[in-house]
């Protein structure tokens, strides 16, 4: 991804997107999101390809007759951590900037691969889930 690409999805990100933490799976952690809502579909189709990954999803319209048809592009869990390393320099809404650098810093320390925690680590991680939730 050219400099140019990454300061351009950046700026995406700034106006329509959101970088959160979202559980997939009921049995599962919060794992980093990047989402972005569009009505235009060209644009999410090229984030893909440019990102090399995630998914566009359709949204119900329950008013064509006066609203456009919207979509979803999501990027999760490592991909939405190495995208986020990437255009974090770019981004420049400060609350967005403090969760990509939150996210990049310090998720994979609290989130263990094998998902088992020792009380130590439990703490470190809900008061990580505490801060990223106030940003």
């Amino acid at each position: 991804m050219t400099d140019t690409e990454k300061a351009y999805i950046a700026g995406i990100i700034d106006g329509e997107g959101s970088i959160t933490l979202v559980k997939q799976h009921k049995n599962r952690n919060p794992s980093p999101m990047i989402s972005v809502a569009s009505t235009d579909l060209e644009l999410l189709i090229w984030m893909k390809k440019t990102i090399n990954g995630g998914t566009i999803i359709k949204k119900k319209n329950y008013n064509p007759e006066n609203h456009l048809n919207s979509y979803v592009f999501n990027l999760t869990y490592n991909k939405a951590l190495k995208l986020l390393q990437e255009i974090e320099p770019y981004l420049v809404i400060e609350r967005k900037k403090q969760r990509a650098r939150l996210l990049i810093n310090e998720y994979k320390q609290v989130t263990p691969r094998n998902g088992k925690y020792n009380e130590e680590l439990a703490k470190k991680r809900e008061k990580f889930y505490k801060t990223f939730i106030s940003l």
